[in-house]
């Protein structure tokens, strides 16, 4: 089994939920795609699922992020947040909710 964690750590993460406004794929990189997701504001992530995804099968869709994550540099672009994916053999699968909600609606 996992590390365990108490609740009370968990809910130190903040989940939300956000809609893809923008993204392109970073110049020079093989993996990165950027965009400007929407999370109640405006938020730069950077995804290393440029294998799976083209930026066109990203805009306009809600993923969820982790939003309270320290920024982080990938090439020398700022990533303000994580966008999280279900990991499978096929790659990554971005995790989006069974029907559109608010963006920044926290995830429980």
């Amino acid at each position: 089994m996992a590390d365990e964690i108490s609740i009370d750590k968990f809910f130190e993460t903040q989940l939300k939920v956000g809609n893809v406004l923008e993204a392109e794929e970073v110049e020079g990189s093989e993996k990165l795609i950027k965009m400007k997701v929407d999370i109640g504001e405006d938020r730069q992530i950077v995804a290393g699922i440029k294998q799976w995804y083209s930026p066109e099968d990203l805009v306009g869709k809600q993923i969820i992020v982790v939003a309270n994550l320290k920024t982080a540099k990938l090439m020398g672009i700022e990533s303000q947040g994580m966008m999280l994916c279900a990991d499978t053999e096929d790659g990554p699968v971005f995790l989006t909710p069974s029907k559109e909600v608010p963006n920044g609606s926290k995830i429980k």
